[in-house]
């Protein structure tokens, strides 16, 4: 099954081409299913979902033709284009969205962390030079009343 970030790397040529492939493929699925020798109908879903985004990236791309634009001027190309320079970054060779949204997450805790650290971090060290660190002292005059 193609991703809508793969599909929109091809060029239209063979964009075409897999469409045509992919075509071919949800036929022989049918058949399949009309002569009872379809296993895994689910396949047949996942097919139907490949062929509609290579069409909407074709029309993505006529659209984008039309108006003048370069094809790296389209959000998706300039979004999947992102995300393929963070992942050549990091060393990986695909992300996937739950991937992404959890490095987020992350980078959102780190940044609260070293903010609220170094809040603390002042706090104590003004805390520190006042001389009042928290403990009781007494100045050493253990006296006692006796009567």
């Amino acid at each position: 099954m193609a991703t809508a970030a793969q599909v929109s790397e091809y060029d239209i040529e063979e964009l075409e081409r897999q469409l045509g492939e992919t075509r071919r493929e949800l036929f022989n699925l049918r058949f399949q299913l009309a002569t009872g020798q379809l296993d895994n109908f689910s396949r047949i879903n996942h097919v139907r979902k490949d062929i509609a985004r290579m069409l909407t990236e074709l029309r993505n791309r006529e659209i984008a033709e039309a108006e003048g634009l370069a094809v790296d001027q389209l959000p998706a190309h300039q979004a999947a284009a992102r995300r393929r320079s963070e992942d050549e970054a990091l060393g990986r060779s695909e992300t996937t969205a739950s991937e992404r949204r959890a490095a987020a997450r992350a980078e959102v805790v780190e940044s609260a962390t070293d903010d609220a650290g170094a809040t603390v971090d002042q706090d104590e060290s003004a805390a520190d030079e006042d001389g009042d660190d928290g403990t009781a002292v007494d100045g050493g005059a253990d006296t006692e009343e006796k009567s």
